[in-house]
C-alpha cells in the first residue's frame, strides 16, 4: 500500500511545504489586500511566520500573521474572503471563486449568503430538510455569521477559511 497519490498532495520536503504555504499565504492576500501586505513585508517577515506555524511558536506566527488580518479603518472588511468548500457528495468536490464580505447595499454578506451563491443545494434542499451539516475548524456555525468575522476568526494559518460541506448522518 503505497502514498495515495489520487487524494492527496505529496510533499517529498520540508521546502515543498514551506513553499505549497507561503503560496497560499500570497494568494489569499490577494485577494483580501491586492497582494499589499505580502509585498511590504520582508522575507525575514516571510521566514518567521512559516517557522512560527512549524515550530508551533503561535507568537512568533500571529505577530507577522496579524498583519494579513487587518484591513483599513475606512473600509468595511476585506476586498474578497479567501474560501475554499470541500464536499464529497457532488461532482465540484472543490469551490473556489471571488466573492466580497459586503454586498452592495452596504450589508455584510454571512455564510449562508456564500453558500446560496456557491452552491444552493447545500441551503435549499428539494424537500426543505437540511442533508449537510456546514463545518469549520470542527464546529458548525450559524448561516447568519458574517463572512467577515469567520475570515477573521476562524481562517487557517494559509489565511483562507475551509469549509467542508458534510452529509447530515440519516437515523
Amino acid at each position: 500500500m503505497g502514498f495515495p497519490e489520487k487524494d492527496l498532495l505529496h510533499c517529498p520536503s520540508k521546502d515543498t511545504i514551506e513553499a505549497h504555504f507561503m503560496s497560499c499565504v500570497k494568494e489569499a492576500d490577494a485577494l483580501k489586500h491586492k497582494s499589499q501586505v505580502i509585498n511590504e513585508m520582508q522575507k525575514k517577515d516571510h521566514k518567521q511566520l512559516w517557522m512560527g506555524l512549524h515550530n508551533d511558536r503561535f507568537d512568533q506566527f500571529w505577530a507577522i500573521n496579524r498583519k494579513l488580518m487587518e484591513y483599513p479603518a475606512e473600509e468595511s472588511g476585506f476586498r474578497y474572503i479567501p474560501f475554499r468548500i470541500y464536499q464529497t457528495t457532488t461532482e465540484r468536490p472543490f469551490i473556489q471563486k471571488l466573492f466580497r464580505p459586503v454586498a452592495t447595499d452596504g450589508q455584510l454578506h454571512t455564510l449562508g449568503d456564500l453558500l446560496k451563491e456557491v452552491c444552493p443545494s447545500v441551503i435549499a434542499p428539494e424537500d426543505g430538510e437540511r442533508k449537510n451539516q456546514v463545518m469549520i475548524h470542527g464546529i458548525e456555525p450559524m448561516l447568519e455569521t458574517p463572512l467577515q468575522w469567520l475570515s477573521e476568526h476562524l481562517s487557517y494559518p494559509d489565511n483562507f477559511l475551509h469549509i467542508s460541506i458534510i452529509p447530515q448522518p440519516t437515523d
